[in-house]
């Protein structure tokens, strides 16, 4: 007791001692319980940032607003799938040039802690692992498996050669890199793989570098998740007993400095359930708490839109899932309750935290940075897609009215335009293939057959247990007749004759990103069945809806005003003008029940307005066109209000709980 009590005390009789100037060095110093850097004693305190969920023109603000607020480093994470989109295909362009962001981080004087991964959890698809590691259904993750190892290493040499030139000790701002992420939290417990991954950043970063692991503060996930060689961190949220929550670090690290590398500063929020919200003054009391015993910190500051520009053959967005008794996908905006909002707002948190941080150093000079402005564009009409006619040569995102002046035009269900959402076509299977098995990682893939024999009287459409992932819209004859949901609903009731055609649209909702159950395969996972006859012959589409919105479908098509909505999935379109400026904005979608957005190609992702929370989506005012017309693309999949209209809003609303069997209503 007597040694815990001394390995927490605030490391004040630190000799200090001058830096030789030539001299770069960030160390740990175990005899007196703290960092040096540059043989100087230090701590940071640091804010995490993610540059994938950040629109790239908005990178500079938000870290200009953490410099302001008296944090010293930022904590960055580095998405594997984000860059690695196929085996061997890799994107650091644009909002992916990890490069630019981290040349960025040292111009505004900020010191780096990296996070890699190859798993980061972050409560993004999959923890940051990418889907194609399935393709390999047998593969282990996060283990010795050589199969996941040999995809590791590939990673690695293409990453980490990009981070050493950075290194503190190399001249640049990153002072420490994590390898892994809370590995003790998973199921594994490989000290092999832990081994396999120290070696591989030793040999890609060099020897100096300060390697660490963080894991919660529980005795069997540090047993599990720490390493001889790696530094051990833990992470823990207000309200927690800090000197017991640090004596958890000391008993697998008794000495060194005390570390929460991930302070909760709020939570995630889940889709059906409340928006999460910790008070400010909870937040600055533990964070005062920790800065007296003289740790280091690290805190979630910036809120997040998790969907991301189109670019790629199928859509992108990157909200992950939790499984705790059941699925529980995390909703498009991560707001977080953080300090600083998703739009880039500084909060009455993000000041508290700087009120604590001004009484152990001093901060910037300087005001901090205003809010960005925002605007409320008003209502926007959209209109009900039409299909190209059948027996047009051109594509179907080129149809005009030149083309077809007397055409006769119907409206575009996601079935009248498989052409073009699928121009390769379908794969033909006798029983149901998952997204894994046909290679289509993220968004919506179509499964088509007919009903084998006449069903006049109502019949059990059903599927077993966890064989629905995530959701699945059943179009029997192209009408609409109900979702089917992984831990929901499973069976509908139909009638119909032979030969009728049955859809079922299986929609991606973000794979596990935290826990066991991390291998979480997509779309129909078993045989579906009539009654007690399984059904057979399949037609099976994967998708590459956002490639055709990226290439201008459906706007070139020709449209044709709704007067009603009709249930089922199907595409709406709209334009607006801003009137002379491209300022920030919120969308909301009355009446609307669940699908996607994009504006101008970039894809903004879900609502889901009758199970909430969230009700509006962060439109960037990056993303807006000024002088000519907005590009505006839904995707509802259940069923559009009968006047289709989008309220632009100078605000988000994050807080309106709705249960799943309720409509949203003002």
């Amino acid at each position: 007791a007597a040694g815990l009590g001394e390995g927490l005390q605030p490391p004040s009789s630190v000799p200090l001692q001058q830096a030789s100037p030539s001299a770069r060095s960030f160390q740990l110093d175990y005899e007196h319980n703290c960092f040096r850097k540059d043989g100087v004693p230090f701590r940071y305190i640091s804010g995490s940032i993610h540059y994938a969920r950040v629109p790239r023109p908005a990178w500079r603000d938000r870290l200009l607003k953490m410099h302001m607020s008296g944090l010293s480093a930022v904590q960055v994470y580095v998405p594997w799938n984000y860059h690695e989109t196929l085996p061997g295909v890799y994107d650091f362009t644009g909002n992916r040039d990890v490069e630019a962001f981290l040349d960025l981080t040292a111009e505004l004087g900020l010191l780096v802690i990296l996070r890699p991964g190859p798993y980061i959890c972050a409560e993004w698809e999959m923890g940051g692992l990418p889907a194609w590691l399935l393709w390999k259904p047998d593969t282990i993750l996060r283990s010795s498996d050589p199969a996941y190892l040999t995809a590791v290493d590939s990673w690695l040499h293409v990453l980490l050669p990009k981070i050493k030139p950075r290194l503190y000790q190399h001249g640049g701002n990153i002072i420490s890199v994590q390898v892994e992420n809370e590995y003790g939290s998973y199921y594994a417990c490989d000290y092999g793989y832990l081994r396999h991954l120290l070696g591989s950043f030793r040999a890609l970063l060099g020897s100096e570098v300060l390697l660490f692991t963080t894991d919660s503060t529980r005795a069997e996930e540090l047993r599990c998740g720490t390493l001889q060689g790696l530094y051990a961190t833990v992470d823990f949220g207000p309200g927690s007993n800090v000197t017991e929550a640090f004596g958890a670090q000391r008993r697998v690290e008794p000495k060194g400095p005390l570390v929460n590398s991930e302070y909760y500063t709020g939570w995630l929020d889940y889709w059906g359930e409340a928006h999460a919200s910790i008070s400010a003054a909870l937040v600055a009391r533990g964070l005062e708490d920790m800065l007296q015993l003289g740790a280091s910190i690290n805190m979630q500051v910036v809120s997040w839109q998790t969907a991301q520009p189109a670019g790629h053959s199928h859509l992108l967005p990157w909200p992950g899932a939790d499984y705790k008794d059941q699925y529980k996908p995390v909703t498009t905006s991560y707001d977080y309750d953080a300090p600083l909002s998703e739009a880039g707002d500084p909060t009455e948190k993000l000041f508290a935290i700087r009120t604590v941080i001004s009484k152990f150093q001093p901060l910037p000079v300087g005001p901090m940075p205003p809010a960005t402005p925002k605007y409320a564009y008003g209502w926007v009409a959209l209109r009900k897609v039409s299909a190209c006619p059948k027996g047009c040569a051109a594509p179907a995102w080129h149809c005009s009215t030149a083309q077809h002046p007397s055409l006769s035009l119907q409206y575009a269900d996601l079935l009248d335009v498989l052409d073009v959402l699928c121009p390769s076509g379908p794969i033909q299977s006798q029983f149901p293939l998952t997204f894994e098995a046909i290679k289509q990682a993220h968004g919506f893939v179509l499964y088509h057959t007919q009903l084998p024999q006449d069903v006049p009287d109502p019949a059990t459409l059903g599927a077993p247990p966890h064989s629905i992932c995530d959701r699945s819209y059943v179009m029997l004859q192209k009408e609409y007749q109900g979702t089917l949901e992984r831990d929901g609903q499973t069976t509908l009731h139909v009638t119909g004759r032979t030969g009728d055609t049955l859809d079922m649209l299986l929609e991606n909702m973000g794979r596990i990103s935290f826990g066991a159950n991390v291998s979480d395969f997509k779309g129909l996972l078993g045989n579906l069945s009539l009654n007690s006859s399984l059904l057979s012959n399949w037609l099976i589409y994967p998708l590459a809806i956002d490639a055709a919105v990226q290439q201008g479908w459906p706007h070139a098509a020709l449209p044709k005003s709704s007067s009603g909505g009709r249930a089922g999935p199907a595409f709406y379109t709209g334009t607006f003008e801003t009137p002379g400026i491209a300022w920030d904005t919120f969308v909301k979608f009355p009446g609307w029940s669940k699908g996607l957005l994009w504006i101008n190609g970039f894809n903004l992702g879900r609502y889901w307005t009758c199970r909430g929370p969230q009700q509006t989506l962060f439109v960037p005012g990056s993303v807006l066109h000024v002088g000519h017309p907005n590009n505006i693309t839904v995707l509802e999949l259940e069923g559009a209000p009968p006047t289709p209209l989008l309220l632009f809003l100078d605000q988000p609303l994050f807080n309106r709980t709705l249960s799943r069997s309720t409509v949203a209503t003002e």
